[in-house]
């Protein structure tokens, strides 16, 4: 039989439970406790009607809350583009074209090299409070490298995405429409049993919507569902591509037309929104404001990748989208949380409730809105995931 566990003295627990606590959005519950039995949340409440349990744990007046849920990485790469962002921020702009830098290095790199960096970024993204994530190939853009991504991806999540179609690779420059071939036959072929979804760039520099409609709609014919890369760099087709596809998530939605927000308010694909690349590469913010005031589901993650995004850091993303996209703190940690989960079509995280899993993260704070309020400070004291403290660092001094 399962050990139980209680958490007591918390300060704030985030259940995402509108019918707990204050009954607001995040069912926000006060001087509160939480019952773990085995890898699952069996009971959350106030502290003082906690059942008995074998092990007692004092969070100590911290705050808890869901593991983030990062919905969106590229975590299968080689090298860094340290010089591309250094000259970006000297005043060149950002296209799609550097992701050929990774490409090249990522080729030459062994299965050990790329688990090593793939498994230190996942460490960082824990230490964070980060228990979910999705990670995406698209960094090989052969058969062969393609599948060997989601092969080592496949090692350490359930949420992997196969994505040949990132941009033209190198090799068929001049063949567009022969790649295009290639993602939706032999690599597809080759990479499907190690995925879950298929994703594509959508966007001006890599695949437009013709392009994308044939590669998402081959991806599903293998039983992968669709993702989508859409509105990053310029008004398209992306968007409502998604939704026409029932795409999970449409990631980025930078740059979209009111028909855009009505056809993301009116179907169940997620928007979500990823500040880390907007912050890397000095563009425009989206307008978080705008979609939640539709009504639009929204989540927010890191987009962690060499190139645009390099942060594994969802408590940055969160100050971010607080301080330039127009999202309230209680907006941004559902977002990260309950809303990562949508886009993952997950109802077992993001989420603190009876018979969801039992992964946590603690705040050396009162409150879940100091992960915006504090930006930048490693707030993050302890993280469970499954039901086991895997996370356990020293208190914020001061």
């Amino acid at each position: 039989m399962s050990s139980t566990t209680v958490i007591t003295n918390i300060a704030t627990l985030v259940t995402n439970d509108p019918s707990s606590g204050d009954g607001s959005p995040l069912g926000l519950v006060r001087d509160a406790a939480v019952v773990i039995v085995g890898d699952r949340i069996a009971w959350t409440g106030e502290s003082s009607k906690a059942p008995a349990t074998d092990n007692r744990v004092d969070a100590r007046g911290r705050t808890v809350l869901p593991g983030f849920v990062d919905s969106h990485s590229h975590l299968v790469f080689a090298g860094d583009r340290t010089e591309e962002f250094n000259a970006r921020m000297s005043g060149r702009g950002y296209t799609a074209g550097g992701i050929r830098t990774t490409v090249a290095a990522t080729r030459a790199a062994t299965d050990e090299e790329l688990e090593a960096n793939l498994t230190r970024h996942l460490a960082e993204a824990l230490r964070q409070g980060t228990t979910t994530f999705e990670t995406k190939s698209g960094y090989g853009l052969t058969v062969a490298d393609e599948a060997r991504a989601l092969r080592l991806a496949a090692a350490h999540t359930d949420e992997v995405t196969y994505l040949g179609a990132h941009i033209v690779s190198p090799d068929f420059a001049d063949d567009p429409a022969g790649y295009v071939a290639l993602v939706t036959g032999e690599m597809l072929d080759a990479c499907a049993p190690h995925a879950r979804w298929i994703d594509v760039f959508c966007e001006k520099g890599a695949f437009d919507g013709d392009q994308a409609r044939a590669i998402l709609t081959a991806g599903r014919a293998k039983g992968l569902h669709p993702r989508i890369h859409a509105n990053q760099l310029s008004y398209g087709p992306g968007v409502q591509l998604a939704v026409e596809l029932d795409a999970a998530s449409a990631d980025h939605c930078t740059h979209l037309t009111d028909a855009d927000v009505d056809a993301l308010a009116n179907g169940d694909t997620v928007a979500t929104l990823l500040p880390g690349a907007e912050f890397s590469t000095r563009a425009a913010w989206p307008d978080a404001r705008r979609l939640l005031d539709a009504g639009v589901t929204v989540a927010l993650s890191t987009d962690c990748n060499p190139g645009s995004s390099f942060t594994s850091s969802v408590p940055f993303c969160i100050a971010l989208a607080v301080r330039d996209m127009g999202m309230t703190p209680d907006e941004a940690v559902w977002s990260s949380t309950a809303g990562g989960a949508a886009a993952l079509r997950r109802t077992d995280i993001g989420r603190l409730t009876p018979g969801a899993r039992a992964d946590l993260t603690l705040l050396d704070a009162p409150s879940h809105v100091h992960l915006a309020y504090r930006p930048g400070v490693p707030l993050v004291s302890e993280v469970w995931r499954r039901g086991v403290r895997v996370v356990r660092q020293g208190p914020v001094a001061g």
